[in-house]
């Protein structure tokens, strides 16, 4: 089974994110950067299924150089492969230029099997796997906390309120997945040399035949028109308990329109 694991490099969650006054987009360049943390359950599935079942695993990012550093930790797990989609005209893509970009790079791809996070931390959207079902019009199966891969078949497990629906596919199929699938393994040192010969494709948009004028912030669809910086926290009403402490909470709850 041929696999591709969507993998997205974001800032890491602690860090004081913000956005950039230019732009208006995500300050990416001043904080340090991670691979986003549910794709590496992502990853982590993908070589489960390949190691039961046989098969390729193959990472495929979207950003700029730096995004290396993530695409080299995917291939220390395990995977055997990246591609990497790399271009400035790309930058400020929102969701549906990057599913534009992603589908057009899978176009040349082989594959089974699509893999991916349930969300992006610096997004939140849970919308890509998706949009790529959409553009490519193949199943999308969301939600996976199992995934049982068979002969041109693809079974998951998605939690509801009272236990889990059992869905399936057949393939090619995207499948999205929360953190309650696996635990994801640590990189060895073995891994981490080995993924430094491993094959990595590094395409341009001209190489994937991605439209110049389908992408990049200033085609996107969504934009951030105005933003202003959180103030200062100021510091509280203090409020004097002389028997009718909880008429003035209450007006002062009224004068806020809490109430």
């Amino acid at each position: 089974m041929n696999i591709v694991v969507l993998v997205k490099q974001v800032p890491d969650t602690w860090a004081e994110r913000k956005l950039d006054p230019g732009s208006k987009t995500l300050d990416r360049a001043s904080v340090d950067v991670v691979m986003n943390e549910i794709d590496e359950y992502a990853v982590e599935e993908a070589l489960r299924l390949k190691e039961s079942s046989g098969g390729e695993v193959t990472i495929l990012t979207m950003g700029p150089e730096r995004s290396l550093e993530t695409i080299r930790k995917a291939l220390s797990m395990g995977a055997d492969k990246a591609v990497h989609l790399s271009d400035e005209a790309l930058a400020g893509s929102d969701a549906l230029q990057t599913s534009y970009a992603l589908a057009k790079v899978l176009e040349t791809l082989e594959y089974d099997l699509v893999i991916a996070g349930s969300e992006a931390t610096d997004s939140r959207m849970s919308v890509m796997s998706a949009l790529l079902s959409e553009r490519t019009g193949h199943p999308a199966l969301s939600g996976a906390r199992k995934v049982t891969a068979s002969e041109g078949l693809v079974s998951i497990e998605r939690q509801n309120e009272v236990g889990y629906d059992v869905v399936e596919a057949a393939t090619p199929v995207f499948v999205s997945v929360v953190e309650k699938i696996n635990e994801p393994r640590y990189p060895s040192f073995k891994g981490i040399m080995a993924a430094k010969k491993k094959p990595l494709t590094t395409l341009t948009i001209a190489d994937a035949g991605i439209e110049a004028d389908q992408v990049g912030l200033a085609t996107s669809p969504s934009q951030v028109v105005e933003f202003a910086t959180k103030p200062p926290r100021q510091s509280g009403q203090i409020v004097k308990d002389e028997g009718d402490g909880g008429s003035k909470v209450a007006e002062y709850l009224a004068s806020q329109k809490f109430v």
